[in-house]
């Protein structure tokens, strides 16, 4: 059982090297305390119901579904819990869909070793934290809502910087679990959406949007 005043961590990652590096950071914290790892979805629905967490330190892209997606499922059935989306991704985007499914942090890997320490006693204390490189973006999405660009779900931008990437519909639907056919949908869907007729094109238009970030 946690300690009073110990804040119990559950983290959420699908990659066993970067869980352990995550546990050695925060156990450095006499006050924080990781009571628990999940590499999927489907484990850490299950972690979350045995373990109790007072945070959850999620992955955004995980093999079996997506973590902006396991945040929202928790905020809906876990409510005492709070979310940190810790991820790769740096576009003002990625955080904005994750405040909305109301996770209370958002923390890019590229951020200093100290950020996600001090996301953890935010949160904790009932505050929001972002990571400075993408709290100016959001910044400067509410002073300028229209350079919003439309709205894409998840998997159409995890298909969209794949694309930007070079990668071919057969390697994006192993990558993302998804078959041929699915992944061709979501190109289709992306073009109409971004009034795009190549993947080339639609890399420069997600840029200049800020959807994806500029080479």
């Amino acid at each position: 059982m946690t300690p009073p005043q110990t804040v119990g961590v559950l983290l959420v990652d699908d990659h066993a090297v970067v869980r352990a590096g995550y546990r050695t950071l925060l156990e450095n914290e006499p006050s924080i305390r990781v009571i628990g790892e999940a590499a999927s979805v489907a484990e850490a629905l299950e972690r979350l119901d045995a373990l109790r967490p007072d945070v959850a330190i999620v992955d955004v892209t995980l093999k079996d579904g997506g973590g902006i997606d396991l945040a929202r499922r928790m905020y809906v059935e876990h409510p005492d819990v709070r979310v940190i989306m810790f991820s790769m991704h740096e576009e003002a985007i990625f955080a904005s869909r994750s405040l909305e499914a109301g996770a209370a942090g958002y923390v890019t890997k590229s951020s200093g070793p100290t950020e996600l320490v001090r996301a953890v006693r935010e949160v904790v204390a009932g505050r929001r934290f972002l990571s400075h490189d993408v709290a100016g973006q959001l910044a400067l999405r509410a002073v300028d809502p229209a350079g919003q660009g439309p709205e894409l779900a998840e998997r159409e931008l995890d298909v969209l910087r794949l694309l930007a990437k070079g990668v071919g519909v057969k390697e994006m639907a192993h990558v993302l679990g998804l078959s041929p056919k699915t992944v061709a949908n979501l190109q289709s869907s992306l073009r109409r959406k971004l009034g795009a007729t190549t993947s080339v094109r639609l890399a420069e238009v997600a840029r200049k949007l800020g959807i994806l970030p500029a080479d």
